[in-house]
């Protein structure tokens, strides 16, 4: 059964466009993963620091593995663009 990963991000104070281009950064490691079916980024139309990825995998377990996968430096470079922790649940 295919489930599918809804993130959802706020950028700190001044770091839009940053934390935007972190993101779209993301998407084609994301796409490229074991079992990613899809992956979307999304920007809210009113509200310019908030930002959602919508991901359709085949499991969860190659979600994780992804996640597990991605180099910890560059998520690690990228936290101060974050204005609140991310979110992310798993839907079917």
């Amino acid at each position: 059964m295919t489930i599918v990963r809804v993130n959802e991000f706020t950028a700190a104070e001044g770091k839009s466009n940053e934390l935007f281009s972190f993101l779209e950064a993301l998407v084609p490691y994301i796409s490229g993963a074991e079992g990613c079916l899809s992956c979307e980024l999304l920007k809210h139309h009113e509200q310019s620091n908030q930002f959602m990825i919508i991901e359709r995998w085949d499991n969860i377990e190659n979600h994780q593995q992804a996640i597990t996968n991605y180099p910890q430096e560059d998520m690690q470079a990228a936290m101060s663009l974050f204005g609140a922790p991310p979110k992310g649940n798993y839907y079917k």
